[in-house]
């Protein structure tokens, strides 16, 4: 039977393999360490992240199966082209990333609460001012409406949160990264655990062999600069597969 692995803070940032994960909680793999970037990136190059609530140790978990997008995969409803056709938007990448991660953490906009603690924003601020944690924005008039942010180690990108003030933001934000994801080379958007809002915007259960095939071979950088516009990806998207149904 699995056993929980108990990590020191002051140990060199290592894990467990993901095999012994336990199946209930699922995917629960360690508690201890700590959320500086040598951890979290060893963490992700195997597939593992953090996510507790305020007060807890940390966490660490590798789920099976894993909900993972194609790039390029992203779906498109008639509904949702049709609304996109009103809309003046702009997106953008790591723009604002302190103001998407602070609205993804906010719990008035999350009806289950938010797992985005202090610490754990603190932590992505600093592995996004290093170039590994990045942000899209979808904007509105030029007023932030929408977007997500996650950790970009090539040829992956790990979905962390999004978030929506109005209709539709988080969507278009999704949908112009799973698009950029493509023109990159990318091999795979992860999207964590099972969620039906992501499941209708196309991402689908993987097995752990086959998801942990594809995790990085090295520490490389995605190619996402700073306010680097996406407009072009977005509309690309939006012009691609129009007898798509809702």
């Amino acid at each position: 039977m699995p056993q929980l692995t108990l990590l020191r803070a002051e140990q060199e940032a290592a894990f467990p393999p993901t095999s012994q994960a336990l199946d209930d909680p699922d995917g629960l793999l360690a508690i201890g360490g700590q959320l500086t970037v040598d951890w979290l990136l060893c963490a992700y190059r195997q597939g593992i992240f953090p996510w507790f609530s305020e007060g807890d140790p940390i966490m660490w978990w590798a789920p099976a199966p894993r909900m993972v997008l194609s790039p390029g995969k992203a779906h498109i409803g008639r509904t949702l082209r049709k609304h996109f056709k009103k809309q003046k938007l702009s997106i953008t990448a790591n723009s604002a990333f302190k103001e998407v991660i602070d609205y993804c953490s906010d719990e008035s906009l999350r009806e289950e609460g938010t797992w985005i603690t202090e610490d754990m924003k603190a932590a992505y601020c600093e592995l996004h001012r290093l170039g590994w944690a990045h942000s899209i924005e979808v904007y509105q008039e030029d007023q932030l409406v929408g977007g997500l942010y996650g950790i970009g180690i090539a040829p992956l990108f790990y979905g962390e949160s999004m978030f929506s003030l109005v209709s539709n933001a988080s969507k278009y934000a999704f949908i112009t990264l799973s698009q950029w994801a493509e023109s990159a080379g990318l091999q795979l958007i992860d999207c964590q655990l099972y969620n039906p809002y992501l499941e209708s915007l196309g991402a689908d259960l993987i097995s752990r062999e086959v998801f942990e095939a594809l995790l990085p071979k090295s520490e490389s950088r995605l190619s996402l600069s700073v306010a680097q516009d996406l407009t072009g990806y977005l509309e690309a998207a939006m012009n691609k597969g129009q007898d798509e149904q809702l």
